[in-house]
């Protein structure tokens, strides 16, 4: 549970302000469908983070335990300055094909932006950390859906009220907080 838990209030907190985030509010506000968005959306984060999560749980059985803590505990570390820095969504993610309809424009879309993206690296470390791929991958799933379906229905009203400085802020001492624990081994984490 702990694994779903963290995995899901990490990435919710770290998709705030995140170049999928504009891109949910994007979509929705181009094309006002927002079912196919949210499905969209969900599918391709079920898909980008599964293969995260199995390249997490590769890492980890790949590593020593040592050096997986230290690997896993730097890179929450370097999570949290990356948190710091803003995102900006990129012209050419919307440029996706028109004739894949609403649907599966943003399946692409999403997929695309989410590689390499802090919440797929997140995953990436968040299945090296725990054992319970399946639970870290429906946790970063979950966030997603947290942080994007409202981006879809309310995206304009979100974005002027909600200080996107101080919820990179948290997430930032969230990322610090779990690779310092991890790095000192609190709590038995392997």
């Amino acid at each position: 549970m702990e694994a779903f838990l963290i995995s899901t209030g990490v990435v919710a907190l770290g998709e705030m302000g995140d170049k999928t985030q504009l891109l949910a509010m994007l979509l929705a506000a181009k094309f006002r469908r927002p079912a196919p968005i949210i499905l969209g959306i969900l599918i391709a984060t079920l898909a980008n983070h599964a293969l995260a999560g199995a390249a997490g749980a590769w890492v980890a059985a790949a590593l020593g335990p040592d050096v997986l803590r230290w690997v896993i505990g730097l890179s929450f570390i370097a999570m949290a300055v990356w948190m710091l820095i803003p995102d900006k969504i990129e012209d050419e993610a919307v440029g996706v094909a028109r004739k894949l309809g609403v649907f599966g424009t943003t399946v692409i879309a999403f997929f695309l932006a989410e590689m390499g993206d802090k919440t797929q690296i997140a995953t990436v470390a968040l299945a090296a950390r725990y054992t319970d791929v399946v639970a870290v991958v429906a946790g970063t799933t979950l966030g997603m859906m947290l942080a994007n379906v409202p981006a879809v229905f309310l995206g304009d009203a979100i974005a002027r009220k909600v200080s996107m400085t101080v919820v990179h802020g948290i997430a930032a001492a969230i990322f610090a907080a779990l690779g310092v624990l991890t790095l000192f081994n609190v709590g038995n984490l392997f």
